[in-house]
């Protein structure tokens, strides 16, 4: 529970001034976590409603104040505005934390809905991609650039098959003053999902968002992203050409050619020949709803679901061979030290890498730097350019061996 004595920061405060009042809120159990903030759900005493509470530890978060200013800037400003973008409620201060109430979005990740489904559909894509579109233009609009858009931060409203898809996280958007426009050179978000001009460090704006729609709409559509490669670098320069390809072609024979249009229109190099959102919105594949409602055409689910499980499955690995090398750098305390380390790791490990395998929940691997695995010869990044099956097989052979092979290394 948050401690009383919260210092106010909602929308609701007539005064400029921070305010010592009894806190409103009583935090369970919870959703999720990052490097300096975790997400519980909480309830309101006296309403009774229930909200997601992000709340940030003012210690852990040193240096990092601006990023959580700027969200607050963000959500304040676009709150209640788009039903396709997650409302800041509240949001209030503590002596150790900084908590922002949102809506409690009750139905999930984006990706797993779509692997709960019984079939899917590209109309369906279309769809998602549709609403997403409509709040990066409604941003746009209101000089906000998200630019970390990702399968991960898009949640559903309610479990109902209607609900909202909601864009979330705005850690990392900012504010962008029309006026006195100043170029943004920060490198952020995450690798895969980054356009070109990021990486150069040439100044970028709200074409990035576009870039990564792009990318997003090719994942919901053959279940892997476009620029996966061996290593970053790799990865990276791909991405400075768009060197990608609808392959292997298995997997995208369902897929129609505007929907591979489109993709190519928002994977550009040049981001000012990069469509806007609001071109984005008027092409053929997202503003002809009746075309796409005359043939669903393929399912695409079978092939999607293998995909995005190869994926989900390596990267279990990959995070639990992470954790092994980081025991190992961590062992200079001498071998009896890191044999005692190395039991415990082989006690926890090969049961949390089945137990995500089963459980069907993905551990995105944000920013992998790849310390550890390249030596090893894991291919991290194998799933990213649509495996035969046959490949799929010999990815999980090497893991398996390697994993094999570390629990009774010295």
């Amino acid at each position: 529970m948050a401690t009383a004595g919260a210092h106010s920061g909602g929308h609701t405060s007539q005064s400029q001034q921070a305010q010592v009042q009894p806190c409103r809120y009583k935090t369970g159990k919870t959703l999720g976590a990052g490097s300096y903030s975790v997400v519980k759900e909480c309830v309101h005493i006296d309403t009774g409603r229930y909200y997601a509470a992000k709340v940030i530890n003012k210690r852990l978060m040193a240096g990092r104040e601006h990023m959580v200013r700027n969200e607050i800037a963000v959500l304040k400003r676009v709150s209640m505005g788009h039903r396709n973008i997650l409302t800041l409620v509240d949001y209030f201060e503590t002596m150790n934390n900084l908590y922002l109430v949102t809506d409690l979005a009750l139905g999930g990740e984006l990706f797993d809905r779509i692997c709960r489904k019984g079939n899917y559909y590209e109309s369906d894509a279309a769809d998602l991609i549709r609403a997403t579109l409509s709040a990066v233009a409604y941003l746009h609009d209101h000089g906000i650039v998200h630019r970390d858009l990702k399968p991960e931060n898009l949640l559903f409203r309610t479990p109902e098959d209607n609900a909202d898809l909601l864009i979330a996280d705005f850690g990392l958007s900012r504010i962008m003053d029309e006026e006195q426009f100043h170029v943004l050179t920060t490198t952020c978000g995450t690798p895969g999902y980054m356009a070109p001009e990021i990486f150069r460090k040439s100044g970028h704006g709200k074409p990035v968002d576009i870039w990564a729609i792009g990318v997003i709409t090719y994942f919901l559509l053959c279940g892997y992203t476009p620029f996966d490669r061996d290593s970053n670098l790799e990865e990276m320069q791909a991405i400075l050409e768009a060197d990608y390809s609808f392959t292997p072609l298995e997997y995208w024979r369902g897929v129609s050619l505007t929907a591979r249009e489109f993709i190519r229109r928002c994977l550009t190099v040049d981001p000012a020949a990069r469509m806007t959102a609001h071109e984005a919105l008027s092409h053929p594949w997202i503003a002809d709803t009746e075309t796409a409602m005359q043939g669903e055409g393929q399912d695409l689910l079978p092939v999607v679901k293998k995909n995005f499980n190869a994926r989900r499955t390596l990267h279990a690995a990959i995070d639990t061979i992470r954790a092994i090398n980081q025991l190992r750098a961590g062992g200079a305390a001498g071998m009896a030290g890191r044999e005692q380390q190395m039991d415990g790791a082989v006690s926890r490990d090969p049961r949390r890498m089945q137990a995500a395998e089963r459980s069907g929940i993905p551990k995105p691997v944000e920013g992998e730097d790849g310390e550890g695995v390249e030596a090893m010869e894991i291919d991290s990044r194998g799933h990213g350019r649509g495996q035969t099956e046959e490949m799929i097989r010999e990815q999980e052979r090497r893991i398996n061996e390697t994993s094999k092979g570390m629990w009774t290394k010295r």
